[in-house]
């Protein structure tokens, strides 16, 4: 089955916009978007720039728009689409460097203010072993956990096309993750971080996060946090440590 690729081209250094190409395609019902992409890249066109990695969705740095809907090219099947005709876009929302590959520093900054990583004041187990958690409580972040960071949810958040400080759907979601997570004591500190101004208060409960090639309820999560937030304000949750703040320019 031949299928065409409409793929937008441009180049933030030379161009003032894009200019759209056709390629043809020749594929199977196991050929991906990704696969398409790099049938394109090296038998028709070597300039075409895109983002890949693992090739499975472990990675999340094929994230683009595939006919109108945040998709990752390596898990998106073409036949599975039922299209005969593809119309690929970088990922709206973020600035574009040259075709598909999007600029993602200012979302990796916000990332980086969340304090992604475990913080604790429990002394560690004498016998050297991990931290175990319960089946309940590793469940209990186990979607959230798998958040590859392929910035499909953030580019979907109307929030975030208009507001560049919003930390947006992926960075509250990392944060909901640590939040919930029973060995973690850093509570209160990603609590004040994601309810100031540029926070949870921010969300217009649109939910177009939710839609997630892994899919993470971003849209609950951030509700989630909201009530966190107003249950800590009078007292009620799990004891913390203070952390110091991690600052980003975003």
């Amino acid at each position: 089955m031949k299928v065409t690729f409409r793929v937008p081209r441009f180049d933030a250094a030379t161009d003032f916009t894009a200019k759209y190409q056709i390629y043809h395609v020749e594929v199977t019902p196991y050929t991906t978007i990704l696969d398409a992409l790099n049938i394109i890249k090296e038998e028709q066109d070597s300039t075409l720039a895109f983002r890949r990695g693992s090739q499975s969705g472990i990675d999340g740095s094929c994230g683009m728009m595939v006919n109108g809907r945040n998709r990752l090219a390596s898990t998106t099947r073409v036949m599975g689409l039922n299209a005969t005709e593809i119309a690929l876009a970088p990922l709206p929302g973020f600035p574009v460097i040259r075709d598909l590959v999007v600029d993602f520093d200012s979302f990796f900054a916000k990332d980086a203010v969340m304090l992604p990583y475990l913080v604790t004041d429990i002394a560690k187990p004498e016998d050297g072993k991990e931290r175990l958690q319960s089946p309940k409580d590793a469940n209990r972040i186990a979607l959230a956990a798998t958040c590859n960071q392929c910035g499909c949810c953030t580019s979907a958040c109307p929030v975030h096309w208009s507001n560049g400080e919003y930390y947006g759907p992926s960075a509250l979601t990392r944060a909901y993750r640590f939040v919930e997570d029973s060995r973690d004591t850093a509570i209160k500190a990603r609590l004040e971080i994601v309810g100031s101004e540029t926070g949870v208060w921010r969300c217009h409960t649109i939910f177009n996060c939710s839609e997630c090639p892994k899919a993470i309820p971003n849209g609950e999560n951030i509700q989630a946090l909201k009530r966190k937030i107003m249950l800590n304000k009078i007292g009620l949750g799990r004891i913390e440590v203070k952390v110091a703040r991690t600052e980003a320019t975003v």
